[in-house]
Parts: structure tokens; C-alpha cells; sequence
């Protein structure tokens, strides 16, 4: 079955480094196959055999830090996942402009916290649209604010099990898979 990785917290500022040619080297030596990586943020296009995706995250987490010396958390998705949520496109009804960045932040397990959606920060910058499968969907406008205090808004709210990408990313994710 093919899978996709998502780490959470490497190559952002200068810590935490793992360069791609070396996560595609470990992947390869845990035994997964045709390992591909897209952008420097950790995300890893696999094959694996069958198996949980719970399994198969803190298999390849163990493993990295072991080898990086650092804890590396990982989220795995199906790439029938990724395919789903593509087609699914949570953000059809938004026209993008230049100040909007669309998000997707990818859960280990379903949120506990329930909220009445969509929701949107005081100041309106920040809106989640949906959570459905482990996924929330949302929306930063940075017209109204030049911080991403979005995503600190969301591990405030749904803890520090999630890693989010851009929408452009998930979908370049589609591309490649």
C-alpha cells in the first residue's frame, strides 16, 4: 500500500535538521519502497506493506530519532486519504487572493474538542472551516494579521498531536503520489 508521511517540526529555523536525502536513506532502511519526499518540511511518499497507520508513524518515528537524536513525531495518511481529501476540496467555496493561505492540519486521532463551525477568531483572521477525518481545514487571511498565530490557536485547542501543511502542499502531495 502507498502512504504518506507528514513530520511534524524538522527544518523550521534552523533546528531540528533532516535533510531529505538522508529520510529517504531511513525510510529505505526500514524496509519501505519507493521512497520520494516533496519540499524540505517532511513529506514522504511510501510504499509499505499493510499495516496501521498508527503503527507504521511510530515505527518511522522511533527509528528517526534514534538516528537524527531528536523526537520527530509523524502522522501517517493513506494516499486514498490524501486522494479523498483532494477531492473532497474543503476550500472550493473560497475565492483564494493573495492574502488568504489555506491550510490542512493533520490529526493523530480525533478531536475531543467540539466547536461550532465554521469558527473564527476574534479578529476574523483565522477560520476553521471543517474537521472531518482527522483533518481540519482552515483559512488565514493576512490582511487582518501578518502572524500565524492560526496555527498556535490550534495546538491551544486540539494539542500538539497535529502537523499542518498548506493547501498547495497536499495537493503537489496529489501530483506526485
Amino acid at each position: 500500500m502507498r502512504y504518506v508521511a507528514f513530520l511534524r517540526g524538522i527544518n523550521v529555523g534552523g533546528s531540528h535538521k533532516v535533510p531529505m536525502a538522508d529520510l529517504r536513506k531511513e525510510m529505505s532502511n526500514l524496509g519501505y519502497k519507493n521512497v520520494n519526499t516533496l519540499l524540505n518540511s517532511g513529506n514522504v511518499i511510501f510504499d509499505a506493506s499493510t499495516g496501521a497507520v498508527q503503527n507504521l508513524a511510530e515505527n518511522i518515528s522511533n527509528h528517526l530519532e534514534q538516528v537524527f537524536g531528536f523526537r520527530v513525531p509523524v502522522l501517517v495518511r493513506s494516499v486514498e486519504n490524501i486522494f479523498n481529501l483532494i477531492d473532497h476540496d474543503p476550500f472550493k467555496q473560497i475565492e483564494l487572493t493573495n492574502d488568504l493561505r489555506f491550510y490542512v492540519s493533520f490529526l493523530q486521532e480525533n478531536p475531543k474538542v467540539e466547536i461550532t463551525l465554521p469558527w473564527s477568531a476574534e479578529d476574523e483572521s483565522f477560520r476553521i472551516l471543517e474537521i472531518r477525518d482527522k483533518v481540519i481545514c482552515s483559512v488565514l487571511d493576512l490582511s487582518v494579521t501578518k502572524t500565524t498565530k492560526g496555527m498556535k490557536l490550534l495546538e491551544h485547542m486540539f494539542g500538539k498531536n497535529l502537523t499542518t501543511r498548506n493547501w498547495n502542499t497536499v495537493l503537489k502531495l496529489g501530483n506526485k503520489i
